[in-house]
């Protein structure tokens, strides 16, 4: 009862009432934080994420869609992005949300909900396929014109969810929901595309954080490409609130998101303090990626920390755990022991582009830059890449491109004429149910409590005991 009530309480759209009620706590937080004096503007929830979307995607025009579980009483959003402004075109009430959908699933395979969506995505390709006229999810979620609608109240899901479940092992229900989901949304944006003529999509909201979703809608005839914002999820919607206020006050923002390295950095000298503070054996390498690509080679896994903090849920070569992506041994070993996670769930590749151009067979349009699509990878690479590719042969890749500057780059090419391939098993430098390290303190706990034989933090190298120099 306590979810039901949850989810009944926020399928109310905002009125006077929250607004005011939101309006007071917040300007007594600001208030002390320093902030009294501060101008304060409540902007929509899947308006915050439709302008991440639209103005990250550097499109010029494209189809905008959010999904997610629900957000001041909406659950999914449809627009038309041109000319820096928003035509919208539908919207889906969180009674009918396809997240809540998903969120019941994930709750009644025993996993956390917000949490744990992965998993079941994970799941579902060890499942016996069943036909789409045998899956009885498809009469609780469908897609209706640029909406979704649930069989009864998405809140109320739980009960047929739980009957379907009851009749079918935990891998053919994950399977179920999650070509359930694949299907509603590709068939919302399908319709969005067909109504608008757009032939690019921008995608934002937690449920596009199901790398098979995005590639189901990456497929769709008709579509040329297909951004997803990389911080999807509630995360990003403090970004999508500042480009509104920006757009309202100073016009169209220019945002360059090759990079996502927009967080914290810390100097020689911070790295170095914290290193003499937690007592590890370190030096200084002159060639910082040849010596990691060696160890790599050699099979060891190490942590990775170099420059500026991502930003959003992925590692993409700032604050990493590393390995070599053709050895499942170092993949089952690092699951089990350093991130702690199910054994299904799998890792991702970070891979230099003009390999990624041979190995992958679905690669169209632009390189994916920040590990939110699912490619299929080709047979040749399968074993390659035999410790970041999932059992159905797909994989979340970070598409790296050759000439970009900085040690990660460089590291990916030590890696090529080493083992053949530019391409690593990649990580996020955490422990699983941490967030992200950022600190170099953060980075020398988890290094404390994992087995990781070293960890590689701006210009140098730590090891469990000292070693001679590395270069």
């Amino acid at each position: 009862m306590h979810r039901r009530g949850k989810y009944a309480f926020t399928e109310w759209p905002p009125n006077f009432l929250t607004r005011s009620a939101s309006r007071w706590l917040l300007q007594r937080i600001l208030g002390q934080t320093g902030f009294s004096t501060a101008r304060l503007e409540l902007y929509d929830h899947h308006d915050c994420h439709a302008a991440c979307a639209a103005y990250a995607s550097g499109f010029e025009s494209c189809l905008v869609v959010t999904i997610d579980g629900v957000g001041d009483g909406r659950a999914a959003t449809v627009s038309r992005f041109g000319n820096q402004r928003f035509e919208p075109l539908a919207s889906t009430p969180a009674r009918h949300s396809p997240g809540i959908f998903f969120e019941h699933v994930t709750h009644l395979l025993n996993m956390r909900e917000l949490e744990d969506e992965g998993k079941v995505m994970a799941l579902a390709d060890y499942a016996s396929p069943i036909i789409d006229s045998r899956n009885p999810m498809h009469a609780l979620l469908r897609a209706d014109g640029l909406g979704f609608v649930t069989s009864v109240p998405a809140r109320r899901l739980d009960v047929p969810l739980a009957k379907i479940l009851w009749r079918h092992s935990n891998e053919q229900f994950a399977f179920m929901a999650q070509r359930t989901l694949e299907l509603a949304c590709a068939a919302v944006v399908e319709n969005g595309v067909r109504r608008t003529g757009e032939r690019r999509v921008a995608l934002a909201g937690g449920v596009a954080s199901n790398i098979k979703v995005n590639r189901r809608v990456r497929m769709l005839d008709g579509v040329e490409d297909v951004f997803v914002f990389p911080h999807m999820g509630d995360g990003g919607l403090a970004l999508g609130a500042a480009l509104l206020a920006s757009v309202r006050r100073h016009g169209p923002p220019v945002l360059s998101f090759e990079d996502l390295g927009f967080g914290p950095e810390y100097s020689a000298t911070e790295i170095e303090s914290a290193l003499r503070k937690f007592r590890v054996a370190f030096r200084t390498c002159g060639n910082l990626p040849a010596a990691v690509a060696r160890r790599l080679e050699r099979g060891q896994v190490g942590l990775w920390f170099q420059g500026r903090m991502e930003y959003g849920p992925r590692a993409l070569g700032h604050r990493s755990v590393l390995a070599r992506p053709d050895r499942p041994r170092l993949r089952d070993r690092i699951n089990l022991v350093l991130k702690r996670r199910v054994w299904y769930q799998p890792f991702c590749p970070s891979i230099l582009e003009v390999d990624a151009r041979r190995a992958l067979v679905d690669f169209t349009g632009p390189p994916n830059r920040h590990m939110t699509m699912a490619y299929q990878v080709a047979e040749e690479y399968r074993e390659t890449l035999g410790a970041v590719v999932s059992v159905d042969g797909s994989c979340r890749p970070q598409i790296v491109d050759e000439r970009a500057p900085g040690p990660f780059t460089a590291l990916l090419h030590e890696m090529k004429r080493m083992i053949g391939i530019g391409a690593v098993l990649n990580t996020s430098f955490n422990i699983h149910g941490e967030p992200l390290v950022c600190s170099p303190e953060d980075a020398l706990r988890v290094f404390a409590e994992t087995d990781a034989e070293f960890l590689a933090i701006g210009p140098f190298l730590a090891t469990r005991r000292a070693e001679p120099c590395c270069d």
